[in-house]
């Protein structure tokens, strides 16, 4: 039986399942970010939910890195205050 390692090394090597498994990983590596924010700052799923004023379904959903309305997910952010930037990941030549 081959090892879960070698198995996604060799998975990956497909350009477009590499997108895709990339593309989970930053939903899942902000969710768990934003999970550990919310409980540093003492807040429930409730409280935060209603400071943000959207369900505690839909924070829940964002936690679990389930895909969100940006809307939403601005909404939860704020609430923490975060402040959301943009930058390119490429760097420049």
């Amino acid at each position: 039986m081959r090892s879960l390692k070698k198995h996604l090394d060799t998975k990956l090597k497909n350009k477009s399942f590499k997108e895709k498994f990339e593309e989970e990983k930053e939903l899942v590596s902000i969710s768990i970010e934003l999970q550990a924010l919310r409980e540093k700052k003492g807040l429930s799923q409730s409280d935060l939910a209603k400071k943000a004023h959207v369900t505690q379904q839909q924070l829940s959903k964002i936690e679990n890195g389930v895909n969100c309305n940006l809307a939403t997910f601005l909404k939860v952010c704020h609430a923490l205050d975060l402040e959301i930037s943009i930058k390119n990941r490429k760097l420049s030549a």
